[in-house]
């Protein structure tokens, strides 16, 4: 839990590096703009949790369309404590437990360690969109 704690404030640190001005940014018109790259990692924590890891329907959205930037910190901020309540909540039993996930079999711990890569990626991804918009992204924080 430490380390998804730890990626949660780095994602909300990336996302404040941020000027509003870049938060449309895009590397190619057909990528996803930083804001729903941010977005994406909110929005996957909480359909994946909620999918395979016997999440509650959580008792938020966004419209990242009209988010502001804030709306979205909160979002993900959200986000992330819906995936830790999930994942909190997963016996050791539940956790060995194989499903189909995506067409793969995989367990619910398999699940977990899903969510923290697919996190990593797409925070990876914003943080080139902070440097190719000249913005020095925060310092990696591993621990």
């Amino acid at each position: 839990m430490s380390k998804w704690k730890n990626s949660k404030q780095f994602t909300l640190d990336v996302l404040d590096k941020m000027p509003d001005s870049g938060m449309d940014y895009k590397t190619d018109p057909a990528a996803m703009s930083f804001k729903e790259q941010i977005h994406h990692i909110g929005s996957a924590i909480v359909g994946i949790s909620q999918g395979y890891l016997m999440g509650g329907e959580p008792n938020f959205s966004i419209d990242v369309k009209t988010a502001t930037k804030a709306q979205l910190a909160d979002y993900v901020a959200k986000s992330y404590d819906y995936g830790a309540k999930a994942m909190a909540s997963i016996t050791v039993e539940q956790g060995k437990e194989v499903q189909d996930v995506f067409g793969n079999q995989a367990s619910r711990n398999q699940v977990m360690a899903l969510l923290m890569d697919h996190s990593t990626h797409h925070r990876g991804a914003a943080i080139a969109y902070l440097r190719s918009n000249g913005v020095e992204p925060p310092a990696f924080v591993g621990f």
